[in-house]
């Protein structure tokens, strides 16, 4: 069973993923859809950054969070002089670095859900007299749920074990901070915690592959759905 300190943890974890991907959501879903669908000079670029927080080591990443969002950074000294906001060594701040994180993986799998949409579907609807915004939620969004619902569940497995990034940018804040990753780095600097070690590994693993299993299912769906389309 795991300790009232804990049980605050993972509920603190639980706060700062959902909060991550219910911000990186609709980003993803817009930046997905420009990638698959527009044309224009330097989309390579955007493409490139998108995917950048993969293959930046992601204590960069949090470096770059804390010159850009820190209280005298260019946007974190906007936020904190227009709206009272400060991210940094915020559990806020925690989800910004979690959903950056995970938006490349959230971008990618939408991505792919939109670009597997059949065309052909849109332009007979276009041709029956549809408004473009009417095909768009009609049947451009519902073929591509399942993508976008694999994407966001996929980003939940990647917020939930964050580790680098975050605690860069937010430190190791008890309460307020230390989610399950970082909990877990702190109790292996202890001697003797090897118990509560055990018990937030445990957690971690079972939340992350609960959210894999979920985001397979809805991908093999999404992949089920546009082969019935296409028979």
């Amino acid at each position: 069973m795991l300790t009232a300190e804990e049980w605050g943890i993972v509920a603190l974890s639980l706060r700062v993923t959902i909060v991550a991907v219910a911000v990186a959501t609709p980003v993803s879903f817009a930046l997905a859809l420009l990638l698959a669908r527009a044309r224009f000079p330097g989309k390579v670029l955007v493409d490139a950054l998108v995917h950048l927080p993969l293959v930046l080591p992601p204590v960069v990443t949090g470096w770059l969070l804390l010159i850009g969002f820190g209280v005298k950074g260019p946007i974190g000294s906007l936020l904190h002089d227009w709206l009272g906001l400060t991210l940094i060594f915020r559990w806020t701040g925690a989800a910004l670095a979690s959903a950056i994180m995970a938006l490349p993986l959230m971008v990618r799998a939408m991505r792919l859900s939109i670009e597997a949409v059949d065309r052909r579907l849109e332009g007979a609807a276009r041709t029956l007299g549809a408004p473009p915004w009417r095909v768009f939620w009609t049947i451009t969004v519902p073929l591509a749920l399942p993508g976008v619902l694999a994407g966001a569940v996929l980003g939940f497995a990647r917020s939930i074990g964050e580790f680098g990034a975050t605690i860069t940018f937010v430190s190791n804040i008890p309460g307020e901070t230390q989610t399950l990753p970082i909990a877990i780095y702190a109790a292996l600097q202890v001697p003797g915690s090897e118990g509560a070690v055990t018990r937030l590994a445990v957690i971690s693993v079972v939340l992350s592959l609960g959210a894999l299993v979920i985001s397979e299912v809805l991908a093999r769906r999404a992949g089920a759905g546009r082969g019935n389309h296409v028979l």
